[in-house]
């Protein structure tokens, strides 16, 4: 009988310990959330804003590295396009040198038969009437008055003032300026004038028995002492009867290109 109810007080007792064991199981495990809860809610912002700042810092420290490199780099580039623009401009006036002196070499070969001195133009005064050019060189290189001036295409004018380093020439198509020339496959002699028709050449006195044509040459006939004999000045482009053939007269496209002639030959002799 004892052994009995010793067993059921033991059933009774190791009962009661497991509900008290679950119980402060349960209080224990709700503390702990409690407290998780309490930190989460505190510390975790902290360290949010402590890891955003440490992010901020790095990230604004990469920025100005980033910055500094940037603008040496771009300080290095400014410095690279300045040394290649002036390398550039030393080749540009190296190739226009050496064009002038493959044209200067051209024309002294192409005129060999003549004594003479190459030059450039150095300014070009074109209106609706005075087409002037000023040529690097003057008394001082032996140039004076009256002396023809060429290029590789032909005629271009004569020089009409002098200075020690400079010389002035009037073209042929000035409009003061007139040239007894003749066609290339006759001795027939016709005077060229400087014009307003888009710079070409009005040829006039042009005999009554000449044989011109469209297309045909026009050269310096040797006559009035200025220019040689046989300079080309240009081709007919259009010729202009009238009732009187007497007044007859032809339009001449010059042989030069005023535009862009930029070297020249003075011819001294």
């Amino acid at each position: 009988m004892y052994n009995k109810k010793s067993g059921i007080i033991g059933i009774v007792i190791t009962a009661i310990l497991l509900i008290l064991l679950v119980f402060f199981s349960n209080i224990k495990s709700g503390s702990l959330s409690y407290i998780e809860n309490v930190f989460t809610n505190i510390i975790m912002p902290i360290q949010n804003g402590y890891t955003y700042l440490k992010n901020k810092i790095s990230g604004n420290v990469n920025f100005f590295n980033n910055m500094d490199t940037l603008k040496q780099e771009n300080e290095r580039l400014q410095e690279e396009n300045i040394k290649l623009a002036q390398d550039l401009r030393e080749m540009e006036i190296m190739k226009a040198e050496n064009e002038t002196l493959k044209e200067y070499l051209g024309l002294t070969q192409k005129y060999s038969n003549y004594t003479a001195i190459p030059a450039y133009i150095i300014s070009k005064d074109i209106s609706n009437y005075s087409k002037i050019f000023v040529i690097n060189i003057g008394s001082r290189d032996g140039i004076s008055e009256d002396m023809t001036v060429i290029s590789d295409q032909g005629l271009v004018g004569h020089v009409i003032s002098v200075t020690e380093s400079t010389a002035k020439v009037q073209t042929i198509i000035d409009t003061s300026s007139a040239v007894t020339a003749s066609l290339s496959h006759s001795e027939d002699s016709i005077i060229c004038k400087g014009s307003l028709n888009n710079g070409k050449l009005k040829a006039t006195y042009i005999p009554t028995n000449a044989d011109i044509a469209e297309g045909d040459n026009i050269e310096t006939s040797g006559m009035g002492g200025i220019f040689p004999k046989g300079i080309i000045i240009g081709k007919v482009k259009q010729i202009e009867n009238t009732q009187n053939v007497l007044d007859r007269y032809a339009w001449i496209e010059p042989a030069v290109d005023f535009e862009k002639v930029e070297t020249v030959l003075v011819i001294t002799n």
